[in-house]
């Protein structure tokens, strides 16, 4: 009987810490302080809890959280039961290093193990879901091998695989 007992205070522990999580994050981007955030900044915290969904997914879950009538604002009540569940069931998790390696080959067409800025540059604003400008800067930013004036992406790879959570 005590191992049952164990093991749910061991779960009510774990969900109470990732709760944990969700509310801090969350309340990073409630500016007026009223347990409510832009609807437009959800998608920034759901990746700072470790979750990468893609733009459609992004979607599927603000719909589920979106009030009936649309506010442009999303409540905590409503985004931290689905956070959880998603955190829990351990969806949308990051791509591994071995995989971001192999999209950056695909477009490394010469396979020279980089990618000029240009190229990049290029890729992420023309095709499938383009990045802003202030995302290719901060993209740019982190590849960019300043001294050699190229992006050596699997450097930039394992930075990025590094950052899981």
């Amino acid at each position: 009987m005590a191992d049952t007992t164990e093991q749910k205070e061991g779960a009510d522990s774990m969900i109470a810490d990732i709760q944990k999580k969700i509310t801090d994050a969350f309340d990073i981007f409630d500016h007026e302080s009223n347990k409510t955030v832009d609807v437009r900044e959800v998608g920034t915290i759901i990746r700072s809890l470790g979750c990468c969904p893609s733009e459609a997914e992004l979607h599927d879950m603000l719909a589920e959280i979106e009030e009936e009538e649309p506010t442009g604002y999303i409540r905590f009540e409503k985004f931290l039961p689905m956070m959880t569940k998603v955190l829990m069931e351990r969806r949308y998790k990051p791509v591994p290093e071995d995989q971001i390696v192999k999209a950056f080959q695909v477009l490394d067409v010469e396979g020279r193990g980089y990618l000029m800025p240009e190229e990049l540059s290029k890729y992420m604003t023309e095709e499938g879901e383009p990045f802003t400008s202030e995302e290719l800067e901060e993209m740019m930013s982190q590849a960019l091998d300043p001294e050699k004036g190229y992006i050596p992406y699997k450097d930039y790879a394992s930075l990025m695989a590094a950052e899981e959570t």
